[in-house]
């Protein structure tokens, strides 16, 4: 699709760390999970993040809708606080499944050279910000400020780095530059507040949390750059063995994400409430209730990817510097258990736009 045109030093372990999630690991030659019968598994490993970005993810699971289609087969969830590090899950063997940003599924495909993943369905879209100190009002005045992001190559580092291309700015340690810090969301939060940055580019909750919490100024909001204000901020996607071996279990698993989909759309009062009771019982912390208001208003949840925004997502992780050329994303995308499943619930198609022939 068109889309208009729109200190301190990072740590060496950070670095190192960020560098890591984005390591092209070969793709496990064993899913892990023996069969049961008719394509089903026995264990179906799904990973998700603790954001309200992956509030079908975590409807799906804290209420029990995965749990309830797949039936005998056993839901084992991981959780990561960003796309590397599911995607070297994915390839290490340790999940089967993951809820992800666009960018490192990408990435994932390009990296398996179109072998390892597919994407089988969206799950949410919009809810990503750049947020900065309220001095800074224009992307100019971004010129020797440090930005971060939650991770090297994740899909909020991959937007930060073409958007600042477009504005005419380069990363770099020079003070006309600007330096991107790749840190946990948690870390930003705490290092805008002690001044060690001056903005992020956040998935939600987090840019809320920088807004309403620290103080921050959106100075851009992500849907100002895409036609119609829609751009897929997460999605399913599973190991392309899983998917051949068992897409009986596929299927239930999408038919638990349509459930969890249709309660945070019909009943966004209960589903912030589950969602807030999910992240405090992974992390710890529970969301002021002006932060996950402010967090849901933002987004969009949908099974539909918005497939056809992926050539420009993959032009955006070439022009970032994170994949080495064009990825072909022929195969990248299959819905046909997920159309399959919509049409049983009386629902109309999402499009594949292509992106389902190898």
């Amino acid at each position: 699709m068109a889309r208009p045109l729109t200190r301190s030093l990072i740590l060496a372990l950070t670095a190192a760390l960020a560098l890591a999630g984005c390591s092209r690991a070969e793709p496990a030659p064993d899913s892990g999970a023996a069969p049961a019968a008719g394509g089903t598994a026995a264990e179906l490993r799904l990973g998700y993040f603790p954001n309200v970005t992956h509030a079908a993810a975590i409807i799906g699971d804290k209420e029990g809708l995965f749990a309830n289609e797949l039936g005998d087969t056993a839901l084992t969830v991981q959780n990561f606080n960003a796309g590397g590090e599911a995607v070297n899950a994915l390839f290490g063997g340790s999940i089967d499944a993951t809820f992800i940003g666009s960018g490192p599924a990408i990435n994932a495909f390009a990296q398996s050279d179109g072998a390892a993943v597919r994407l089988v369905a969206g799950a949410t879209d919009g809810g990503a910000q750049l947020v900065v100190r309220p001095d800074i009002t224009s992307p100019e005045q971004l010129r020797g400020a440090t930005i971060a992001t939650p991770q090297l190559g994740n899909t909020q580092d991959i937007a930060l780095k073409v958007w600042l291309e477009e504005q005419g700015l380069t990363v770099g340690a020079n003070p006309d530059q600007v330096q991107i810090a790749n840190l946990e969301n948690p870390r930003t939060l705490d290092a805008f507040r002690a001044g060690e940055v001056d903005g992020a580019w956040l998935p939600e909750p987090w840019s809320s949390r920088l807004v309403l919490d620290a103080g921050a100024s959106v100075l851009l909001d992500e849907r100002e750059l895409w036609e119609g204000g829609q751009f897929p901020t997460t999605v399913l996607l599973v190991s392309t063995e899983f998917l051949q071996s068992y897409p009986d279990t596929v299927r239930a698993l999408i038919r638990g994400h349509i459930a969890a989909t249709e309660l945070a759309t019909t009943d966004p009062t209960r589903a912030k409430a589950i969602v807030n009771d999910g992240i405090e019982e992974i992390t710890g912390n529970r969301l002021a209730d002006p932060v996950i208001e402010r967090a849901f208003s933002e987004l969009a949840f949908s099974t539909d990817p918005l497939a056809a925004t992926f050539p420009q997502l993959a032009q955006d992780s070439l022009d970032a510097g994170i994949t080495d050329t064009l990825t072909d994303l022929s195969g990248f995308v299959d819905v046909a258990p997920l159309n399959a499943e919509l049409e049983a619930a009386g629902q109309p198609p999402v499009d594949a736009a292509g992106l389902d022939t190898p």
